[in-house]
């Protein structure tokens, strides 16, 4: 009897890849060796003096590519993403990759890295699993930096009159440990300072963070960092980095990690991997530098926002837009059969059964987040991505159901076959591109209420009767609206796994309010953050983390990396 071979692992596939030197993936771009500052053999940031020459340059197309709400089960955005990529330039188009860095976090916790998957990789893919170019370290660091600077204006006399109870400003780790998020500093005397309470951030929720994936260049840092509010005074009155005095520091701490980072995938497409902020607990896209550059340098660029479209694709749609006038041509809804069974109600342990009664119920989420999208104004390609025990009953059960709803869909094999196993999605992607215009509109105006805002993500992309706001987030609302500062764009704060703020909600949930805890402002980044639920802004680790599963040998290649 036949014995099929087993399937290799996502880093074995990758670490027997023949990669180019980052020199000629830049080449065919069209930069030179001085554009680029290389960190070994195949990575490089581009540097300022290259970027500002590509100022006069047209814009390429930018394709979103977005999902239904996540599951254990798996959808594989980042592999379309990366294979959709692969597959454009397969069909003669000369094409970009953008993307978010990985988190130490959820890369050694339960989510696993972010750079795709099988042979729609973007590589090095330990490097960018790990520290990459160190750009997360260096945001780690300006943070922690500002709060040192903040408990010694206190220690030192306090000037400023900030209220050691107000102070908002936390500390940040890229890692996940719950034991982090509240936390007693300056205990041992008059020596180690004041003692108070404070917490951690997870790294990729930090403002800075933030901030930087959304500054258009080191000046519009610097102004942004400034604008930062930290804490309070006795009096209640705002205390900003700028009365610090600390934004020009800060910015030195980043004038590095500002730069995108260049790398390439299996098949050698040039990809750019910058920022990193969460879609649950921060705005999920990668830097605007990155999207921008990548456009001025290809004629398309594909770019992924975090978890569904819910969260990343509406936070890129209503706040990275604003922010940088990028405005896509086209989005992807990537699903699965597996994750579409799961919403419809079937366990994880059945996924592998047949079962076309889960997969119609399930087909709900999908419709939510093709609505979401069509509320934009946008045309999209629902991209189904396959994997190995679909059915062909189900599949053909999903691409009729799509088509009677009168949606374009795609069948992808990207894991598999690389960008040949993405060609037909790329043809329906430009095929929607072609023939659609682009409506492209907000969900609400900056001049909207707080509230206004949030009703209207809430009933329009979750699908939810309305909101309620805690007393707290009542009290806060009306402390920014007297600050002035109720104009920003909403970052809503809510579990990726529910279109509610309600977890084990899957499917398409009805009748719910979302319950807001909480309202943030971040003055810098130039959102509201509105916490919901019980959404952590610094997660804990499960019972069995990825990190137990990984390894070094004594030549220093990595294993268990996924």
């Amino acid at each position: 009897m036949e014995t099929k071979p087993l399937m290799k692992s996502d880093i074995q596939i990758a670490q027997e890849a023949v990669l180019k030197p980052i020199s000629a993936i830049a080449e065919s771009v069209g930069l030179t060796l001085d554009d680029i500052e290389q960190y070994g053999k195949y990575k490089a940031k581009l540097s300022y003096e290259a970027i500002d020459k590509l100022a006069v340059k047209q814009d390429g197309k930018v394709i979103l590519v977005t999902s239904i709400n996540p599951t254990p089960a798996g959808e594989g955005k980042s592999t379309v993403t990366v294979g959709l990529g692969d597959a454009l330039n397969q069909l003669g188009k000369r094409t970009m990759i953008a993307m978010r860095e990985p988190s130490l976090g959820p890369t050694m916790g339960i989510k696993g890295g972010a750079t795709g998957g099988g042979y729609s990789q973007v590589l090095p893919m330990e490097d960018i699993n790990l520290h990459f170019t160190g750009d997360i370290h260096a945001i780690t660091s300006a943070n922690n930096a500002l709060s040192a600077l903040i408990d010694n204006h206190i220690h030192q006399g306090n000037s400023l009159n900030i209220d050691a109870r107000r102070i908002v400003w936390k500390r940040a780790l890229d890692l996940n440990d719950r034991a982090l998020r509240k936390v007693v500093i300056g205990l041992g005397g008059p020596v180690q300072g004041v003692p108070r309470e404070d917490g951690f951030d997870i790294t990729v929720a930090s403002e800075i963070m933030a901030v930087l994936c959304l500054s258009n260049d080191l000046e519009d840092l610097k102004s942004r960092l400034a604008k930062m509010v930290v804490a309070y005074t006795y009096d209640k009155e705002p205390v900003k980095v700028e009365d610090l005095g600390v934004e020009g520091a800060l910015a030195l701490l980043l004038k590095d990690a500002l730069k995108p980072n260049l790398v390439q995938t299996i098949e050698h497409s040039p990809a750019l991997i910058h920022g990193g902020p969460f879609a649950n607990i921060a705005h999920g896209c990668n830097s605007i530098a990155a999207t921008k550059t990548a456009a001025k340098l290809a004629d398309f660029v594909v770019t992924e926002s975090g978890f569904g479209a819910d969260l990343g694709a509406e936070k890129f749609l209503n706040i990275k837009t604003r922010a940088s006038g990028i405005q896509p041509s086209a989005v992807v809804v990537v699903a699965t059969i597996r994750a579409l069974k799961m919403h419809g109600g079937a366990p994880k342990a059945n996924l592998h059964l047949e079962d076309l009664q889960a997969l119609e119920k399930g087909l709900e989420n999908l419709k939510k987040h093709t609505e979401t999208i069509e509320k934009f104004g946008l045309p999209f390609v629902v991209a189904i991505n396959r994997f190995a025990l679909d059915t062909d009953l189900e599949l053909k059960f999903l691409a009729e159901w799509c088509e009677k709803q009168g949606m374009e869909v795609a069948l992808t094999e990207v894991w598999e076959h690389g960008g040949k196993g993405g060609i037909q999605l790329a043809q329906a992607v430009l095929s929607q591109i072609e023939k659609n215009e682009n409506n492209f509109n907000y969900l609400y105006e900056l001049t909207d209420t707080i509230e206004e805002k949030v009703n209207s993500i809430v009933k329009n992309v979750y699908g939810g009767s309305g909101i309620e706001f805690s007393s707290k987030a009542l009290r806060q609302m009306h402390e920014i609206e007297k600050n002035g500062w109720s104009g920003l764009p909403i970052c809503m704060a809510k579990t990726q796994y529910s279109l509610s703020d309600n977890p084990g909600l899957l499917g398409r949930p009805s009748n719910f309010k979302i319950q807001v805890r909480e309202l943030q402002p971040k003055l810098g980044a130039g959102f509201i953050v509105a916490l919901t639920g019980d959404v952590m802004t610094m997660p804990g680790l499960p019972k069995k983390p990825a990190a137990l599963e990984m390894d070094v040998d004594n030549t220093g290649k990595a294993a268990g990396l996924f």
